[in-house]
């Protein structure tokens, strides 16, 4: 979830596209003035020969460089068109070249650049004028010489502050994208410590029960054998839960240090010596409470149960029990006045777990995103236990949940049978 980091090569090839682009440019341009020079000159110029074929394929060479080196081309470009006005040859035939340059620097160049640019080229307009003076008029060579560069100036000046501000948008786009990302990478790993912490409680809780049988087998195990072997029994069962938690625990934890946060909440907040610390934790037998309080919140949830219940893993418990109180958690948010239900469904290879309500409040724009950290965090606990945690609106209006987790039938799971002490 980091940003992509950037490509050495992409920068190369973001030259080389520009080059290919002015390449064919300055192909195409010699090309039409070549054409252009063939045609029979005014008078008193002369027509295009070997030296001005020369002249113009170097006019047109050097407009290939134009983006990579703005200025110095225009000032050749410019020193090319006078000596090709100085041999008597047609102006117009190599123009257009010198305010192509002229749009360029205006383009990525500042406007004092740009200004003395255009200064440049009107001189080479006025000096072309001037060379025969007697046949034309002064006053349409200096309205050009005037008129051109500075249309080309606006454009260019134009053209640069728009590629300007593109620019600045798409980097302004790859640092909310990285921002983006990393907000999501903190979400997750905050919600990963936070499960972590509840899969601690869980690993204690089953270490201690260990303990207290451990003492009762020893306690009894010569004068109550039946009751000793029942407590190793209990050893067993409970030793295999709290190594599977401990393993899912582990995998949990598994992220690179540079990604942990500075300081991370607890289960209950940010005070790790909260009343609540220390309760056991919760699973479906507490949905009632859980319901009870998001009635008294103001929404009417009903609750269904199909099946017979299964004894299932703490940590699996107390997953299916966050993810009903996050769902309801946003239903109390964003659902405005809805009604919810939840239906618990076992099977005997498969809890599955929904949470709907109808919707009946339009949500303002943004509400309920398909994406967000309570979500994040669902999917992260469903994760954990190999399940599928799906969420979205309804095509009858209103939104669900729906959590899906295999049920550990080889490790004890079995219909109606009770928690672990």
């Amino acid at each position: 979830m980091r940003p992509e980091p950037e490509h050495p090569d992409r920068p190369a090839k973001g030259r080389r596209r520009p080059l290919a682009v002015d390449s064919l440019l300055a192909t195409a341009y010699a090309t039409a003035s070549l054409l252009l020079g063939q045609e029979p000159p005014p008078a008193p110029w002369h027509a295009l020969d070997a030296a001005g074929t020369a002249l113009t394929l170097l006019v047109s060479a050097a407009l290939v460089a134009r983006r990579i080196a703005p200025v110095p081309v225009l000032a050749c470009v410019v020193a090319l068109w006078s000596a090709y006005i100085a041999c008597g040859y047609w102006p117009v035939v190599n123009s257009p070249a010198s305010l192509l340059a002229l749009y360029t620097v205006a383009a990525a160049r500042p406007t004092r650049t740009a200004a003395l640019g255009a200064g440049a080229v009107g001189a080479a307009w006025l000096f072309a004028g001037a060379a025969h003076a007697g046949y034309g008029s002064m006053k349409t060579v200096l309205v050009q010489a005037l008129a051109f560069p500075l249309v080309m100036v606006f454009f260019g000046r134009t053209a640069g502050r728009a590629a300007e501000r593109s620019r600045h948008l798409a980097e302004l786009t790859r640092r909310l994208r990285a921002e983006q990302q990393a907000r999501a990478l903190q979400a997750v790993t905050e919600e990963r410590v936070r499960i972590a912490r509840e899969l601690h409680d869980v690993v204690a809780h089953h270490l201690s029960v260990v303990s207290l049988q451990a003492g009762m087998a020893s306690y009894v195990f010569d004068a109550d054998p039946a009751t000793a072997r029942g407590a190793l029994d209990t050893i067993a069962a409970t030793s295999r839960e709290a190594l599977e938690e401990l393993r899912r625990l582990l995998t949990l934890l598994r992220v690179d240090p540079e990604d942990l946060p500075s300081t991370a909440p607890g289960p209950h907040g940010d005070d790790d010596h909260s009343p609540e610390r220390y309760t056991p934790a919760p699973g479906l037998e507490g949905l009632d409470e859980l319901l009870r309080r998001v009635r008294a919140a103001g929404t009417p949830v009903d609750l269904r149960v199909d099946g017979e219940p299964l004894a299932l893993p703490p940590g699996m418990d107390l997953c299916a029990y966050r993810v009903v109180q996050e769902a309801l958690t946003n239903v109390l948010r964003h659902a405005g006045p809805a009604t919810a239900t939840v239906t618990v469904r076992y099977d005997p290879r498969a809890l599955t777990v929904r949470i709907t309500d109808d919707g009946r409040a339009p949500a303002a724009p943004g509400h309920r995103p398909a994406t967000g950290h309570g979500l994040i965090g669902m999917r992260e606990r469903a994760r954990i236990y190999r399940g599928t945690l799906s969420a979205g609106p309804r095509a009858q209006g209103g939104f669900e949940v729906l959590l899906s987790l295999p049920v550990p039938v080889a490790e004890g799971a079995r219909p109606n049978a009770p928690r672990s002490p």
